[in-house]
C-alpha cells in the first residue's frame, strides 16, 4: 500500500526521508552493531547522540547559553503539574484559557496555589486569541501561562500577551519548530514532540538557568523537580532514547531545508493554499477569525453533522486521512505539520472541490 496524507493532529506525520534513514539505521545505527533502540543509554554512542541533537537544536532555534534543553517523559500534559510545583514561589501564577490544553494547565495549577484566569476565548468556542495587551495581571503572579498554538481549535498567537514584566511560560507543543523564535522572550517555552519534531512519548522543554533551583514545593516528587533532569543531562533515567533519535533526524532535517525561517515560508505557502479555499468555498467555511489562524492547525466544517462525516469516510477512501475534527467540535481539522508536504494540501484542495462540486445542493 503506498502511503497515505496524514493529516493527524498528533502523533502526527513524520518526514519521509527521516523514516527511510531511520529504517536504514534500524539494526545497525553508524557501525556499532546494535540500534538506537536496544543500546544503553549510558554508552558513548548515546553519550554523543543526545549531545548532538541538542546542538542542532540549540542552533535551530539559537538558544541562549543561559537556557537549559530538557529531554523529558510524561508528554505535555506532566508539565501542567511540574510548573507550578517549580515555579509558583508565591503561590501565584496568571493563565490565558485559549482551549482545553491551557484550561487543563490551569485546572491543574489549582491544586496548587491561586491560579487566575485572566482572559479567556470560552465565550466564542476558542475560535479567536483575546486581547492580550493590558490584561489584570496579579502583582503576585510568579508567572503568566499560554498555550501558543491550538491544536484542536486552530487558533496561534501572532503577537506575545503584555505579561507586565512577569514570565512568561508558553506551551509550544504544536508550532514547535515551525517558526523562529526569540528564545529570551520566554522564561520557558516546552512541548510534546509529538504533533511537529518526533514520536510520541517526550517533551522537550527550554528553561531559562535561574528557574532550574531546589527551591520548589516540599512534596515535589525527584522526578518531577527540573533540576534533577538538568544536573543529570537528561539521563537520571532512562530517557526516550529512540524518541531522543529521531528527534534529532528530524532538526538535521530541517537544516537540511535552510532552518526555520524556510520552514515558516513552507508553512506560510501550505496554509495559504488550504485557508483561500475555505474562504471562497461554498460548501466548507473555517471556524477561527481570520487574524489568529493557525499555519499548523486547520479547522473546517460544511455545517452538516451527517455531511462532515460522508466528507471524512470519502477523504479517508480516497488517501486523506485522520480529517476527523477533535471530539469536543466536531467538523474536520486538517494538522499540515512540517512534514506535510505541500502536494499534499494540493492534493486535499483538489479533492474538496470535487467533493464541493458533487454536494454543494446539500448544504
Amino acid at each position: 500500500m503506498s502511503r497515505v496524507y496524514n493529516f493527524s493532529a498528533g502523533p502526527a506525520v513524520l518526514p519521509e526521508e527521516v523514516l527511510r534513514e531511520a529504517q536504514e539505521e534500524m539494526l545497525d545505527y553508524r557501525g556499532c552493531g546494535q540500534s538506537v533502540m536496544e543500546m544503553s543509554h549510558r554508552s558513548k554512542v548515546f553519550d554523543d547522540l543526545i549531545n548532538e541533537t541538542e546542538a542542532d537544536l540549540r542552533e535551530l532555534m539559537q538558544v541562549p547559553d543561559n537556557y537549559r534543553i530538557l529531554f523529558m517523559q510524561g508528554g505535555a500534559s506532566l508539565q501542567f503539574a511540574m510548573i507550578p510545583m517549580n515555579l509558583m514561589k508565591h503561590g501565584v501564577a496568571d493563565y490565558i484559557i485559549t482551549g482545553q490544553w491551557a484550561k487543563k494547565a490551569w485546572q491543574e495549577a489549582q491544586k496548587y496555589g491561586t491560579a487566575n484566569a485572566v482572559a479567556s476565548s470560552a465565550d466564542r468556542t476558542f475560535s479567536y486569541i483575546p486581547d492580550c495587551s493590558d490584561l489584570p495581571i496579579d502583582e503576585r503572579a510568579d508567572y503568566v501561562y499560554i498555550c501558543e498554538n491550538n491544536t484542536i481549535y486552530g487558533t496561534k498567537y501572532k503577537k506575545l500577551p503584555n505579561t507586565k514584566g512577569k514570565l512568561l511560560v508558553s506551551d509550544v507543543s504544536s508550532c514547535f519548530l515551525s517558526e523562529p523564535v526569540n528564545v529570551s522572550d520566554y522564561g520557558i517555552l516546552y512541548g510534546g514532540v509529538q504533533k511537529n519534531i518526533g514520536p510520541a512519548g517526550m517533551v522537550i522543554s527550554i528553561i531559562r538557568e535561574d528557574l532550574i533551583t531546589d527551591d520548589v514545593m516540599p512534596f515535589t516528587p525527584t522526578m518531577m523537580k527540573f533540576k534533577t533532569h538538568a544536573d543529570a543531562n537528561s539521563m537520571y533515567n532512562t530517557p526516550n532514547c529512540y524518541c531522543i533519535y529521531m528527534c534529532g533526524k528530524v532538526f538535521k532535517w530541517i537544516k537540511s531545508l535552510g532552518g526555520l525561517s524556510a520552514m515558516k515560508a513552507r508553512n506560510e505557502e501550505k496554509a495559504k493554499i488550504l485557508y483561500d479555499f475555505l474562504d471562497e468555498s461554498r460548501l466548507f467555511h473555517g471556524t477561527v477569525v481570520k487574524e489568529d489562524r493557525s499555519l499548523m492547525n486547520v479547522p473546517f466544517v460544511t455545517g452538516d453533522k451527517e455531511l462532515d462525516a460522508v466528507f471524512v469516510k470519502a477523504a479517508e477512501e480516497a488517501g486523506f486521512v485522520n480529517l476527523k475534527g477533535h471530539r469536543t467540535v466536531g467538523g474536520m481539522r486538517a494538522s499540515i505539520y512540517n512534514a506535510m508536504p505541500v502536494e499534499g494540501v494540493q492534493k486535499l484542495v483538489a479533492f474538496m472541490k470535487e467533493f464541493e462540486r458533487e454536494h454543494a445542493g446539500l448544504e
